[in-house]
Order: C-alpha cells, then structure tokens, then sequence
C-alpha cells in the first residue's frame, strides 16, 4: 500500500475483489475490471482519460525445438533512472509451434479533487 495520505493523487487502496494494490481514485479494478464505487454514473469509471503508451508483441515457439519457459518482468523506472516498482506478472512454457502475445497500457486520469467517496 502506499504511504501517500489518503485523497491525495498517487494514494492506493487494495482492491476488494481481487486484492490487487489500486488508485483509491478508481472506480473500476484496472486488474480485475470489477466496478468498485457506485457513487458515479459507469461511464465516467470505465475507459481511462488516455492511454499514451500502449505496446503488443507476441512470439512462436518454432515447430522444430523444445518447449521454451518465460516470465514477463515489469519495471517502473522515475525520471533518473532510479527503480521504484519491479513485479513478476506472470510465467509460463511453451510447447514447440505454441504463441503468446503480450501487451503492456498505461492508462492516464486526471487525479481526482479528493473527498469522501463511497465503496461496496
């Protein structure tokens, strides 16, 4: 959890559904997509303000060689270069001629302006 104050831009919550680690800001688990507050009409909490980087890759086990074994790392780097998020999201194996496809988005709001909200 963050040890930003809660109702300030950046501060974080756990998700009930999925317990993934959340923007207390969101109305909708970007982990799991389960509606979190029922404060807002669903159109103002489903589709992020943008999304400015969004990248999709995929690659093939070849038909001729054994099975391969990945694991996608994800790293959050500030603007010196200083490592502040490092998570394993997932790992896997492949047999030959099999494919995975991979995409990363990073989904923008404007912060919110703070105050109370209402969760379920």
């Amino acid at each position: 959890m963050s040890t930003t104050p809660p109702g300030t831009a950046g501060a974080t919550r756990t998700c009930p559904h999925c317990r993934e680690t959340i923007l207390e800001s969101a109305g909708v688990c970007p982990a799991c997509r389960h509606k979190l507050r029922f404060s807002e009409p669903t159109s103002a909490t489903t589709a992020p303000a943008s999304t400015p980087l969004r990248v999709e890759g995929s690659f093939r086990n070849p038909a001729d060689s054994g099975a391969w074994e990945y694991s996608m790392v994800l790293t959050i780097r500030n603007e010196r270069g200083e490592e502040i998020a490092r998570k394993l999201v997932g790992v896997g194996a492949m047999r030959p001629d099999e494919q995975r496809t991979f995409t990363l988005s990073v989904e923008m709001n404007p912060a919110s302006a703070g105050g109370k909200r209402t969760w379920h």
